[in-house]
């Protein structure tokens, strides 16, 4: 008998063969493991930026707002102030002026301090003043009722009040009152003892007007509201009223004349804003 041969295994192809032959079949690369490894570093996590498209646009409509605001306010002062050149161009306004014509003084008795230090004043003082428009073109000043004070050496001597009027351009306007103290207000050592020293003295004591009301302009079909004025009179030197002789039937005492050659009035406006006055 004869022996039967076999062909023998075919030996196994090394590992690189295996995916060589694949691709070269078709099937595709041979996959490959990957490791885990621990130690490997993780990408930071970034969140996506937040839009503010919204609120840029809400600042630039504030900024807008805020620039349209101020030049419209720099336009109307602007326009003021064109509109008061041209006033003052066409009309030259001034403002009224005051003079002390004469004080009379024909009553002034301080009486003694009493226990307590106190005095009272009884004076009784004839006053004239003349108030000008220099204005020559139509401005007319409408005055309220004109309350008038006076002060004797810083202490009140007396008030009144007379009727207002109207003041026309180039006008000249007289005002007479008299003002008389009230006696029974008491007053005290300090505010009576410049007073004191100053009625002996030949050269008289000081003596001041202080003049308020408020007062209207107008100026052709133009007018303005109600503005406080206020006037103050210094430079007048007063003097005490003769007294009565003893054997003098009599009962009327002369009046004595204040000096007002170095009298000076200033005008002073008073504008209210709310509560407060300037």
């Amino acid at each position: 008998m004869t022996d039967r041969v076999y062909p023998a295994a075919k030996p196994n192809p090394p590992p690189g063969m295996n995916g060589t032959a694949a691709a070269a079949n078709g099937a595709g690369p041979a996959k490959t493991t990957q490791l885990y490894n621990p130690n490997r570093p993780r990408p930071m996590y970034r969140p996506p930026p937040q839009r503010q498209r919204r609120c840029c646009s809400c600042r630039k409509f504030c900024c807008l707002c805020f620039i349209y605001t101020l030049i419209a306010i720099l336009s109307l002062i602007l326009l003021a102030a064109i509109a008061a050149c041209i006033f003052y161009v066409l009309y030259h306004p001034k403002h009224p002026t005051f003079s002390v014509s004469s004080v009379r003084i024909s009553k002034f008795n301080l009486s003694a301090a009493d226990s307590n230090g106190f005095s009272t004043l009884s004076s009784r003082l004839d006053f004239t003043v003349t108030a000008k428009n220099p204005n020559k073109k139509k401005i007319v000043f409408v005055y309220d009722p004109i309350t008038v004070d006076v002060a004797a050496a810083g202490v009140d001597a007396g008030n009144t009040t007379v009727p207002g009027f109207t003041h026309v351009e180039g006008n000249t306007t007289v005002i007479k009152g008299t003002m008389v103290s009230d006696p029974t207000r008491s007053l005290d050592s300090d505010s009576v003892a410049p007073l004191r020293a100053d009625l002996g003295k030949k050269s008289g004591f000081p003596v001041s007007l202080e003049i308020n009301t408020q007062v209207k302009v107008q100026m052709g079909k133009l007018k303005t509201q109600k503005v406080g004025i206020r006037v103050t009179c210094d430079g007048i030197r007063g003097f005490l009223p003769p007294k009565p002789a003893k054997n003098s039937t009599k009962k009327a005492v002369p009046a004595a004349p204040a000096t007002t050659t170095g009298a000076k009035c200033k005008v002073d406006l008073r504008i209210k804003i709310w509560k407060f006055t300037f």
